[in-house]
């Protein structure tokens, strides 16, 4: 069991026998969690995002990295769980008193996947979240189809229906897709059954649809050579604009699935420090005409090692998003970070 199938039928087997074991059982009534936070909306400008972790059905693929399938059921989502995680969230978040204008909803799998959120809840869904500028969701590129287009028209009916108003187009629909890496062999080996001409259909079906899209891409996935790590990352990005993407969201790999201890193990995984974060940053800073570009920060205490400077570190990160450009290293005297060797 320590060796990674290069047999692609035998990936999903081994994926998830090598899984610990851990609860799963969750109150359906309420999300997983609820987060603020700021991004930029246009340059100069940020916007406040509250994010809605929904939690449901586990996600029909088997990626190599994921480790979100800890935060799902192991049968289908029952209906109207969804609409009631959002209305509970939507509560919590407070819009209007906190400035909210851009709402995430993400189920740690696919918002089109029927098992994971049934169809039938989605006039309620778009009736929920019809007073938000954008509503942001996640999904696999072989769901983006009829269900897509048919949300999109549920967003603008359900605006149209709240402000009486025969203009009302709804709020804008941005759809997150995992390109992960443009590196093809390693994304072909992270066994989420998608290419790079899938990855590059997708961008065009939302393109066609008039639906916004935003690319997650990792930082040190697995399978890519570390020194080749950042020329990879820049590329990647490159890939995503090419695709439409109008958001790039970095995010450090993370172990805990099992399978990525097995690769890290076998030397084909390394775990990202936050000097990896900082670095690989500031490389897709450096671009020309790019999307926006923005670190994930929600796992930070994963990739910070030292308490001294962890927190001026992170606050850095955070400004970087909100500006799009790179600020000055964060200097400190215990872990030497910012100091010539």
């Amino acid at each position: 069991m320590e060796a990674y199938p290069d047999d692609r039928a035998a990936r999903r087997a081994f994926i998830t026998a090598t899984r610990p074991v851990v609860d799963r059982t969750f109150d359906l009534g309420i999300p997983a969690g609820t987060t603020i936070d700021e991004e930029p909306d246009a340059p100069g400008r940020p916007v406040r995002v509250g994010t809605i972790f929904l939690t449901g059905a586990e996600c029909p693929w088997r990626c190599a990295m994921c480790d979100l399938w800890q935060h799902t059921i192991t049968g289908p989502t029952p209906p109207g769980a969804i609409p009631a995680q959002i209305r509970a969230a939507v509560q919590s978040l407070a819009p209007i008193a906190t400035g909210v204008r851009h709402i995430k909803l993400y189920n740690a799998g696919s918002f089109f996947d029927a098992r994971a959120i049934p169809e039938s809840d989605d006039d309620a869904i778009a009736h929920l979240v019809a007073s938000f500028d954008r509503v942001i969701v996640e999904s696999h590129p072989a769901l983006l189809g009829r269900r897509l287009v048919a949300f999109k028209e549920r967003l603008r009916r359900a605006a149209e229906r709240r402000d009486a108003s025969s203009d009302a187009r709804g709020p804008a629909l941005e759809v997150a897709v995992g390109v992960e890496t443009a590196h093809p062999e390693a994304l072909e080996r992270l066994d989420k059954h998608v290419t790079l001409d899938d990855l590059r259909r997708a961008g065009d079906i939302l393109a066609e649809v008039g639906a916004a899209l935003r690319a997650f891409l990792l930082i040190n996935p697995p399978f890519v050579p570390h020194d080749e790590q950042d020329h990879w990352l820049v590329e990647s990005v490159r890939f995503a604009e090419a695709c439409g993407a109008r958001v790039v969201s970095l995010i450090p790999t993370r172990s805990g699935n099992g399978t990525m201890e097995v690769l890290e193990r076998c030397g084909l995984f390394r775990r990202p420090s936050l000097a990896d974060v900082e670095r690989a940053f500031a490389a897709c800073l450096a671009l020309d005409a790019r999307p926006f570009v923005l670190v994930d920060l929600w796992d930070f205490d994963r990739v910070a090692a030292c308490g001294r400077c962890a927190a001026a570190r992170r606050e850095r990160l955070r400004q970087m998003n909100l500006a799009q450009r790179v600020l000055p290293v964060v200097d400190c005297p215990d872990c030497g970070n910012g100091r010539a060797a």
